[in-house]
C-alpha cells in the first residue's frame, strides 16, 4: 500500500472520538476506528493521573496511538510518517493542548484557520496538524470551521449559508470568500432537556421515523406552529396534544422537533440567503430539510445536503494541503 497519499482524520469531540485513514484525492476511507472516548472523558483521565503539565500532549497521542494500532492492523501497514490532522475539541480547553480560536472573519478555503502543528516524537512518529476553533465578538464554534471549508463554497458577494445541526447548531453566513457571521443555536440541547428532563417527558416517545406514519404531519405542524406563537406556549402544547389524546406520543416527540427546529428557522423566512449548505449527520440533515421546506426556503433558495463525513474529510485534507510544507519540516 502507497501511504504517500494518504492522512490520518482524526474528528475529535467532546465525546466521541473518530481516526480513519484516508486517501488524499479520492477522500477514500480505508480504515476506520471509533469510540466513545471524547475529550471530556480524557480530560477527565487526564486529571486523575496527576501528571505534569507537560505530559498533557503525550497522554493524548497515547489515546490516539493505540487507535492507530487497530488501524495498522485492518490495513496490515505500518503507519508510520503519516500525518495526523485533528478537528474538533482537542485544541479547547479539555483537548490535547488550547489552541486561541481565529477570529471570525476567515477564509472559506481554510487557508488562514489556527493551527499548531506538533512535530513527530520517538514514541509517535506522526507529525499533528491541530485545528484550532473560531470566534466572533459572542460566539464561539469548533469543530464546525472545518466542515465549513468541507463545503467548498463558491466565492460571490452573495450571502450563502453554512448551516449545520446538531446539539449546538451553527449557521455561518459566507460572502466574497470569507465566513464573516457566526450564530449558535441550541436547538439539540433544548430538545434533549425538554424530552428527557421536563414535564413534557411524559408526553413523547422516540420511536419511528419521519416518514412514517403521521410523523412528518406532526413534525410540519410543529415548523408552522412554531412561526405563529411564543415557544414558551408552543411547547405545553405537547403536553395537552398528549392529555387531550390528539397526538400519539411517538407524533409529539417530531412535533416538539419541529417546533424547536422551526423556531430555530424562524429569521431565515424573513432573511433567506442566496442558498443554503445543510451539513450534518443524515437524520438531523433530514429534519431540517423538512423543516425548510415546510417553511417555503427552499422555494427561496437553493439548498443543498451534504454528510458530516464528507464535510470534514473535504475540509481537513484542505487545510492539510495549505500546510504539507510546514508538517514535513516539522
Amino acid at each position: 500500500m502507497n501511504l504517500q497519499p494518504t492522512f490520518l482524520s482524526c474528528d475529535w469531540g467532546t465525546s466521541s472520538f473518530r481516526l480513519r485513514l484516508v486517501e488524499r484525492e479520492t477522500l477514500k476511507v480505508l480504515a476506520e476506528e471509533s469510540s466513545k472516548e471524547g475529550n471530556a472523558a480524557t480530560a477527565e483521565l487526564w486529571q486523575q493521573a496527576g501528571q505534569p503539565p507537560e505530559q498533557r500532549v503525550a497522554f493524548y497521542r497515547a489515546i490516539i496511538q493505540a487507535h492507530l494500532k487497530k488501524l495498522e492492523e485492518a490495513v496490515e501497514t505500518a503507519l508510520d510518517e503519516v500525518p495526523v490532522v485533528i478537528s474538533g475539541m482537542a485544541s479547547s480547553t479539555i483537548g490535547m493542548l488550547e489552541v486561541p480560536y481565529k477570529p471570525l472573519p476567515f477564509a472559506a478555503d481554510g487557508s488562514d484557520l489556527a493551527v499548531k502543528i506538533l512535530a513527530p516524537t520517538p514514541d509517535f512518529k506522526h507529525a499533528v496538524l491541530l485545528i484550532s476553533g473560531v470566534k466572533s465578538d459572542d460566539d464561539v464554534m469548533r469543530g464546525e470551521e472545518v466542515q465549513l471549508v468541507g463545503c467548498r463554497f463558491v466565492r460571490t458577494a452573495e450571502a450563502q449559508l453554512f448551516l449545520h445541526p446538531g446539539t449546538h447548531a451553527k449557521h455561518v453566513l459566507v460572502q466574497n470568500g470569507q465566513a464573516t457571521t457566526l450564530k449558535t443555536y441550541m436547538t439539540g440541547e433544548f430538545f434533549s432537556l425538554l424530552s428527557t428532563k421536563s414535564i413534557l417527558a411524559a408526553s413523547v416517545e422516540e420511536s419511528g421515523k419521519l416518514e412514517e406514519g403521521n410523523n412528518l404531519k406532526w413534525f410540519e405542524k410543529g415548523v408552522h406552529d412554531s412561526q405563529e406563537a411564543n415557544l414558551l406556549h408552543n411547547a405545553f402544547l405537547v403536553r395537552t396534544n398528549d392529555l387531550f389524546k390528539k397526538a400519539s406520543k411517538p407524533e409529539n416527540y417530531f412535533y416538539l422537533s419541529g417546533l424547536l427546529i422551526g423556531s430555530e428557522c424562524h429569521d431565515l423566512v424573513a432573511h433567506p440567503p442566496a442558498r443554503i449548505t445543510l451539513a450534518g449527520e443524515p437524520v438531523l440533515v433530514a429534519l431540517y430539510g423538512a423543516a425548510l421546506h415546510a417553511l417555503g426556503i427552499d422555494s427561496q433558495c437553493p439548498v443543498q445536503t451534504k454528510t458530516a463525513e464528507e464535510v470534514t474529510l473535504t475540509g481537513q485534507a484542505a487545510v492539510l494541503q495549505h500546510h504539507l510544507a510546514e508538517l514535513k519540516h516539522s
